[in-house]
């Protein structure tokens, strides 16, 4: 089988480990790669590339970087490149017909979740927030509708002990995994892709920052997973004699109490209960500070059992 021209759409880290495996493999050949548009980074905000366009242009790969892929003049470069296939992942915008059109062979993509659970744009995020004990990566040909194309494989793995860090890092090497292995049997002709259940379908739409903020009311459970869930950002965070404190790292505990009180202290954590069960804070973050330990806080910053964090 001669290689397979292949366009690559993707802008995050995520995304760069896929492309790096695409270029890897002698069955495809990288023809051209679409990423967002260069965005402001860091401390200084400068302009920055993406991961995936770094990587491209590093291989020497021809990049383009446009607002929009539904502008006609961009498909019509796109279609200059006359590749067969596409694989998007992470790329962050929404795919028209006339792109997926394209290509004769197909447009495939990578989706952290295992479908039809979990579509949209925070599927990592949404999945460990509900407390999901199982995950996975799903590989699906894309259809015009927003991730509900048929699956042509996946793999699982258990979340538990995971936050979304080490979550989206385990994603990243089964995605990989999927690309080397199952889209190219699907090619050959070795498997076939399965549709979705609709019954069974549940969304993940883009976290916002105001989800961050820790409502001491729900059970301890549930804000452990709502913190696990968001360590990709924004984090969680309370306040605290009105200054806003993030919480990185927390233990569930039984205990008993008004929500929000700090009911036990010692010198490396503080208790605070929840609407059921307690919340062992064990690494914080203050405003414009580093994050610390709770022992490094109490030493400039005296905590006093019986005191209301998030009012």
């Amino acid at each position: 089988m001669s290689m397979i021209r292949t366009v690559f759409l993707g802008t995050p880290a995520f995304a760069e480990a896929h492309l790096q495996s695409l270029i890897d493999d002698e069955h495809y050949d990288v023809v051209g790669v679409i990423s967002q548009p260069d965005r402001p980074s860091g401390r200084h905000m400068r302009l920055t590339a993406s991961p995936v366009k770094q990587l491209a242009e590093s291989h020497g790969i021809p990049v383009m970087t446009p607002e929009t892929v539904k502008d006609q003049r961009v498909l019509q470069s796109i279609a200059y490149w006359k590749a067969e296939l596409a694989v998007v992942v992470a790329y962050g915008q929404i795919l028209p017909k006339a792109f997926l059109d394209l290509f004769p062979r197909m447009v495939v993509n990578v989706h952290g979740s295992l479908l039809p659970r979990w579509r949209g744009a925070a599927p990592i995020q949404r999945a460990l927030m509900a407390g999901d004990e199982i995950s996975g990566v799903s590989l699906q040909v894309m259809f015009e509708k927003l991730d509900a194309g048929p699956v042509i494989g996946e793999r699982k793995f258990e979340l538990k002990g995971h936050d979304a860090l080490t979550a989206h890092d385990k994603m990243m090497e089964l995605g990989r995994e999927l690309l080397e292995v199952d889209l190219m049997d699907y090619v050959r002709g070795n498997l076939a892709a399965q549709p979705q259940n609709e019954s069974l379908v549940t969304y993940a739409p883009k976290i916002e920052k105001s989800e961050g903020q820790i409502h001491w009311n729900l059970s301890a459970m549930e804000i452990f997973n709502r913190l696990q869930g968001l360590k990709l950002g924004p984090g969680s965070f309370t306040h605290r004699l009105g200054k806003k404190l993030k919480i990185h790292r927390v233990e569930v505990v039984s205990a008993t109490g008004k929500p929000g009180t700090v009911i036990e202290m010692e010198d490396e954590y503080v208790v605070i209960a929840t609407g059921d069960g307690g919340l062992r804070v064990l690494e914080i973050q203050p405003e414009s500070k580093p994050k610390m330990s709770v022992s490094a806080y109490l030493k400039g910053h005296p905590i006093e059992v019986g005191e209301v964090w998030g009012e």
